[in-house]
C-alpha cells in the first residue's frame, strides 16, 4: 500500500512538501510557493493525493508518473513544457514514452491509472524556457533542463534564490536518460546550466532533498555526473572485444543484475546506443564490422 501525506520544510518563502521515504520513488518532493496574489504548486506527487494544499496554478517539471500523481486534487490551470505536453494530456502517450514492448506498455498504462492516479489532462497548456509566473512579490521562472525527458524543467524562485532541479536529483543512481525522448547530450548540457545558476538553495525531487549553497551543490553535481563517466569506463572495458548493442545491454550500464522487469533491456539498449554514439564521435570506439563495436 502506497503512503500519502508529507512533511513541510521552509526555505525562505518556499515550502518543500517532503514525500514518504524522503521522496524516494515512487514518491517525490513537491514544492509550494505563495505570493501575495496567487499560490502555486510544483510537481504534485503521491504525497498530495489525500491532502493537496490549495493552489491557483500547478506547474509540472516533466511528464513522469511520480511528478503528477497528485494532480487529481486540482481543478486549476496546469502547465508543463510544450515538449512534454502531449504526455501530460494523454496517459497512453505517457506510457508509450517509456519505449516498452506492446504488452508491457499496456501494463504500464494500467499501473499509471491504478497506482499513480494518472488521468488525461486535456486542458493542460504548455510553457517555454524563460516563462515567468508572477505570484505577487514572488516569481517562478522556467529553466528548461532537457535530457531526462525532452521537456524536463527546473524552476527558479525569486527573491528566495531557490532553484528546483527536479530529476537532476543528485542520487547515487545517477542521471537517467533511458526513455524514448531522453538525451545523454542534453542531460550533460542541462547539468552545466544548473551549475551556472548561483542560487541559495537547490531543491531536488527525490532523496537528496534541498542542498544549500552553490559550492555544495556543485560538488554533489560532480558526483552525480560522474556516474556517466563510470558508464563510459565500464563500456570501454567491455569493448576490449567487438560487441553488439544487445551484448552491451545484457552487460548493463544502468541497472544492477538484481533488477528485473520489462523496462530493463529497452532502457539498457537506449543508454548503450547513446554512449556508443558519443564515444564513436570522440574516436574512442569504432564500428569494426556492421553492428559490432570495439574500443580503439
Amino acid at each position: 500500500m502506497l503512503t500519502t501525506g508529507y512533511t513541510e520544510a521552509e526555505f525562505g518563502g518556499v515550502t518543500v512538501l517532503i514525500g514518504a521515504e524522503r521522496g524516494a520513488y515512487p514518491y517525490a518532493n513537491s514544492v509550494l510557493v505563495r505570493g501575495s496574489a496567487e499560490t502555486l504548486v510544483i510537481d504534485p506527487s503521491l504525497s498530495l493525493v489525500d491532502s493537496a494544499p490549495p493552489a491557483d496554478i500547478v506547474l509540472v517539471s516533466h511528464a513522469h508518473e511520480d511528478h503528477v500523481a497528485g494532480l487529481g486534487g486540482y481543478e486549476v490551470p496546469v502547465r508543463i513544457h510544450e515538449k512534454d505536453l502531449a504526455a501530460l494530456r494523454s496517459r497512453r502517450v505517457m506510457a508509450a514514452g517509456y519505449g516498452l514492448p506492446p504488452e508491457a506498455t499496456e501494463q504500464t498504462e494500467t499501473m499509471l491509472r491504478d497506482q499513480f492516479h494518472v488521468r488525461d489532462r486535456n486542458n493542460a497548456t504548455g510553457f517555454t524556457d524563460g516563462t515567468v509566473f508572477d505570484l505577487g512579490g514572488r516569481t517562478v521562472t522556467v529553466v528548461h533542463l532537457p535530457g531526462h525527458t525532452a521537456g524536463h524543467c527546473g524552476f527558479l524562485i525569486e527573491p528566495d534564490g531557490f532553484l528546483f532541479v527536479a530529476d537532476i536529483d543528485l542520487t547515487s543512481f545517477g542521471p537517467y536518460y533511458g526513455d524514448v525522448g531522453s538525451s545523454l547530450t542534453d542531460f550533460e548540457a542541462s547539468m552545466r546550466r544548473c551549475r551556472a545558476i548561483d542560487a541559495r538553495w537547490y531543491g531536488t525531487a527525490h532523496q537528496r532533498g534541498v542542498i544549500e549553497g552553490a559550492t555544495e551543490f556543485s560538488e554533489r553535481l560532480d558526483a552525480f555526473a560522474g556516474v556517466m563517466a563510470k558508464r563510459d569506463a565500464t563500456l570501454l572495458t567491455f569493448l576490449s572485444e567487438p560487441r553488439t548493442v544487445d551484448e552491451i545491454a545484457d552487460r548493463r550500464l544502468v541497472y544492477g543484475s538484481h533488477v528485473e522487469g520489462a523496462h530493463v533491456l529497452p532502457v539498457e539498449r537506449r543508454t548503450a546506443a547513446q554512449h556508443l554514439s558519443r564515444l564513436v564521435g570522440a574516436g574512442r570506439v569504432a564500428e569494426v564490422e556492421p553492428g559490432r563495436f570495439r574500443a580503439t
